[in-house]
């Protein structure tokens, strides 16, 4: 039995009892039931616990969890459909997955701190270039239907000229079932006609309409491959038509590349490159396009660039496409995507490099090459002559084929009554090919692949020419130790959770506790195919089933979906519900959504992709909704009104007095009210959603239930609804293609049934560790601590809004704007220079330009809040002395931080760095306990706007590193 010590909650807030005495002592408060209540308004205060079962200590929780895991049946999963068995290698998935100096990192806004998970996310876009055959990639896409529908949208975002036309895009009839619903729903919902087609050069040749663009799978999704991919790009590219190809990656290896062909954009899953199956993600997707289409392209970008000393240095490039800066006019709504897959598929090409990678799909064509020359013999007809992986053959009985090789120990997939398909992944033996030959061929035969070359197979007129993998980073790696060291350096040259506070309003950085984290790679959970019987996945439902009820029950809705794959998602699949309700109601006209001008960058985005248009509401000079403004809106645009999307508390660190008035009068319009769950940290055991006028919500698991960030993803975005939207929650993404869709139900927002399942044991475990009052203390405790980090700056950087009672929420703008204009200093000098004291920068500059909005979360203790005042309080002392003219801004520590190990050791400091204005010490070590323990980045400031006018999106040829020249010198 746990004692009320080592209760997980306990463990999990920062603060101990004495600590938290201080702190509250400081604010003038004698607990924090006391703060919580000064703060919340009395109107909204939740009455009563949440209603969660007992706390569970740690043991329980993994004993409950293996339980869960237990009603799983691990088989050989050759299902197939964009699912593939893989091999995740050791060393990856202990050095990586399972390492919080991974995947507790924050996306790299602040890229100095950045450089290591950088590194690693520009080895994927190499690889993928490379793979492709096309010259610009992003950082990773959320799944890979996903990563479909934004080509599509893509291909009419570059192609306005047939757009304008009422122009349409074809997709292909062999696209995964998943990829033509998800493309189907978003396209319908911003009116991009599209259509299923069997393509070839000749239906294309023969359209009269125009062409924005047609999407082509290679393979298709029941493993046939191409010998016409080239003559369909050229009769797309005749009729002023874009081409996508969604292919594999693995596939590509060997096949001659899109790019090579033609194709102008290229998508697809990188699952196979070493990430579990996870019972349907989260996996990271990609696309890849050609040079002029990369300010169109969805999603993150990570470019080179140089530092203050001109060395090259990594970034996220053109960051103007993106959400937060465009609004509804952005390339997409993406903010989390799948960074952590990303990182582990960039390993598995380094880890493997070319040669390796050749050897595995060569093994696993040749597998898959032994089950059709086997089958063919027995007198079966096999459904195509070309295929990488994956053998659909027809069979007598698919459903007794299936059932057959599952008392096997296989999974294969049902494509109809009278086929089945069998698709070879990684681990795939010899010996299983001959037993699939007996089970489904009824052959006795023994099998043997080890000599088998891809050139003498079904591809051998198919197969790519040119070399893959060429930059060295990817010849790097001979051995374990290397791989280990190669991990350890990129993880050393970020600044992660593990090391410092990551205090980013809004964002919710808080613990990650390592049991919660420790099932998701136990294979019952991992190994699982999100299309397995049900039967095969009892545990997964149940644990699902769960986490869903309590969701609810935290939040106040009636029902919730956790199919949305990322926050963004949770918001598009939150206002399409809204959406579809009003058109099901009659409502078509009620196209319009309010969104206050400080909302959250994606609401306007995932609005846009909702197909409503967006009408600002004016914020009041306390940072709250401008409730006249809000009135004239609804006097003006009345039944246009489809709803509000609010964020509560807002992202102005306060809770609103007026929410439930400012509910109220959209509902009287007749309009739905949207309240964007990412500050629910403030709020679990304190005050629903469901019950103080919201609709619908989604949340954000990777914030509030401790799923990590992983350096940009995965994330994880539930879409909670009142009892009259469930009919539109999210619905089954592998729905029959050829059936229309109901038009008073809702549509899939993610490829995979339940989303990123992989990672639910996290919040799962949280929820069940914490209980109801560890989660309600938990809130306040944020509360506590944000107000802490407030009233101890207030003569330093004071705080930009508060409410009724001098209190903030869980976080806190510090208000820079009269300082810079003192001093000339900015805010963003503050990020950089408090890098020097082995702090992640809060955020920058949003909601409000000129600021920082600081976000502790409960899980900081006292020291490390007081070391975060203390650097600070230093930093201010450092803004006064430009203040008070001792040093010009352009030649204060400020203005030429952060400092790197090599800059500050230099014999020319001096001359070089500090032109005798400030000293070494100051520089590095600003305050005496640096000396103990100190964190230099790996880069000095980096040039944004070069990296921008200069943009390399591949690995840079490693002689712009001067190693070589280095090496020469030391010996």
């Amino acid at each position: 039995m746990a004692t009320p010590h080592d209760a997980f909650p306990n463990r999990h807030i920062g603060p101990d009892a004495d600590a938290t005495s201080d702190i509250l002592t400081t604010l003038g408060y004698g607990s924090s039931q006391e703060l919580a209540a000064a703060a919340l308004p009395a109107s909204i205060a939740q009455q009563g616990p949440i209603g969660l079962a007992p706390a569970l200590d740690e043991t329980e929780a993994l004993a409950t969890l293996r339980g869960f895991a237990a009603k799983n049946t691990v088989k050989k999963q050759l299902i197939g459909a964009g699912y593939y068995d893989t091999v995740t290698p050791a060393v990856i998935r202990r050095n990586v997955v399972e390492n919080p100096g991974w995947y507790t990192a924050y996306t790299p806004y602040q890229p100095e701190i950045s450089q290591g998970r950088l590194e690693a996310l520009l080895n994927f876009q190499t690889m993928v270039e490379d793979l492709t055959g096309l010259p610009i990639a992003g950082a990773s896409l959320l799944d890979e239907a996903t990563a479909v529908a934004e080509a599509v949208q893509m291909m009419a975002r570059l192609n306005t000229k047939a757009a304008k036309k009422g122009g349409v895009v074809l997709l292909d009839a062999a696209l995964h079932a998943s990829s033509i619903n998800i493309t189907r729903a978003r396209a319908a919902a911003v009116d991009i006609p599209v259509e299923i087609v069997d393509i070839t050069a000749e239906t294309v040749a023969a359209r009269e309409d125009a062409l924005i663009g047609v999407v082509v799978s290679n393979p298709g999704t029941t493993g046939g491959l191409r010998d016409d991919l080239g003559e369909v790009i050229a009769a797309v590219h005749e009729q002023d038509g874009l081409v996508t190809v969604a292919c594999d990656l693995l596939a590509q290896v060997l096949v001659t590349s899109p790019g090579e062909l033609g194709a102008d954009i290229a998508v697809g899953s990188a699952q196979r490159f070493g990430v579990p199956l996870f019972f349907g993600g989260p996996h990271a997707a990609f696309l890849a396009c050609r040079e002029n289409m990369q300010r169109k392209l969805p999603g993150r970008i990570v470019g080179v660039s140089v530092d203050a000393e001109g060395t090259p240095a990594y970034r996220l490039s053109l960051q103007t496409r993106e959400q937060h800066i465009r609004r509804d006019k952005a390339t997409s709504n993406i903010c989390t995507a799948q960074a952590l897959l990303a990182v582990v598929a960039s390993f598995y090409a380094v880890w493997h490099g070319p040669q390796g990678l050749r050897e595995i799909a060569t093994a696993v064509h040749g597998r898959a090459t032994a089950l059709a020359v086997g089958l063919s013999e027995a007198g079966l007809t096999l459904a195509h002559d070309r295929f990488f992986d994956t053998v659909t053959v027809q069979v007598q009985d698919a459903a007794a084929t299936v059932a057959a090789a599952c008392d096997k120990g296989f999974n294969l997939r049902h494509v109809d009554d009278t086929h089945v398909g069998v698709s070879v992944g990684e681990s795939t033996t010899d010996g299983d090919i001959a037993e699939l030959l007996q089970v489904i061929g009824n052959v006795a035969s023994s099998v043997t692949t080890t000599e088998f070359t891809a050139q003498d197979g079904p591809l051998s007129d198919l197969l790519r020419t040119d070399d893959i993998l060429t930059h060295p980073v990817f010849h790097s790696v001979s051995s374990e130790t290397q791989m280990m060291r190669y991990m350890r350096r990129l993880a050393d040259r970020d600044l992660a959770l593990d090391r410092t506070m990551i205090p980013l309003g809004s964002c919710t950085m808080k613990l990650n506790a390592a049991v919660s984290m420790e099932p998701i790679t136990w294979p019952e959970f991992a190994g699982i195919h999100p299309m397995v019987p049900e039967d095969q996945a009892t545990g997964w439902w149940e644990l699902i089933d769960d986490l869903e009820g309590r969701l609810a029950k935290i939040t106040g809705y009636a029902a919730v979906s956790v199919q949305p794959n990322a926050g963004s998602q949770g918001e598009l699949a939150g206002l399409l519900a809204i959406r579809r309700f009003h058109v099901a109601n009659g409502d078509d006209q009620r196209t319009l959504v309010l969104i206050p001008a400080s909302a959250h960058g994606t609401n306007a985005a995932s609005a846009a992709l909702a197909g409503l248009k967006v009408v600002g509401v004016k914020n009041a000079e306390d940072g709250s909704v401008d409730l006249d403004d809000l009135d004239a809106k609804i006097e003006k645009y009345g039944e246009q009104i489809a709803g509000i999307m609010i964020t509560y508390p807002s992202t102005h660190g306060v809770f609103e007095e007026h929410v439930r008035e400012v509910c109220s009068k959209v509902h009287a319009t007749g309009g739905q009210v949207y309240i964007d769950g990412a500050n629910l940290n403030a709020l679990v055991g304190l005050a629903q959603p469901g019950e103080f006028g919201g609709d619908v919500s989604h949340l954000n698991l990777h914030k509030t239930f401790t799923i990590p960030h992983g350096g940009g993803g995965p994330g994880v975005g539930p879409v909670c609804v009142g009892e009259h939207l469930i009919p539109f929650l999210p619905s089954d993404p592998w729905a029959d293609v050829t059936v229309e869709p109901d038009a008073q139900e809702g549509r899939p927002v993610s490829a995979a049934n339940q989303g990123s399942a992989g990672v639910l044991p996290i919040s799962w475990t949280y929820i069940a560790m914490m209980g109801d009052e560890g989660l309600t203390e938990a809130s306040r405790m944020a509360l506590v601590n944000a107000n802490y980090i407030s009233r101890q700056l207030a003569d330093s950087f004071p705080t930009l809004y508060t409410g009724e009672n001098g209190l903030v929420a869980h976080e806190c703008i510090l208000d820079l704007r009269d300082l810079t204009k003192q001093s000339g200093v900015t805010a963003a000098d503050v990020t950089k220079r408090l890098m020097d004291f082995g702090f992640h920068a809060p955020t920058l500059a949003f909601p409000v330009a000129g600021t920082l909005m600081v976000e502790p979360t409960e899980s900081e203790d006292k020291h490390e809040l007081d070391r975060f005042i203390t650097a600070l309080r230093t930093i201010r002392a450092e803004i006064d002395e430009v203040i008070a003219g001792d040093v010009a801004v352009e030649d204060s520590v400020l203005r030429h931080a952060p400092f790197t190990a090599e800059s500050v050791i230099r014999d020319d400091f001096e001359d070089a760095v500090s032109h005798g204005h400030f000293s070494r010490e100051k520089a590095a070590f600003p305050v005496r306990t640096l000396r103990r323990d100190k964190y230099f980045p790996a880069v000095r400031r980096i040039d944004d706007a070069y990296g921008d006018r200069n943009l390399m999106c591949s690995c840079p040829p490693l002689e712009n590193f001067d190693i070589e020249a280095d090496i020469e010198s030391e010996n």
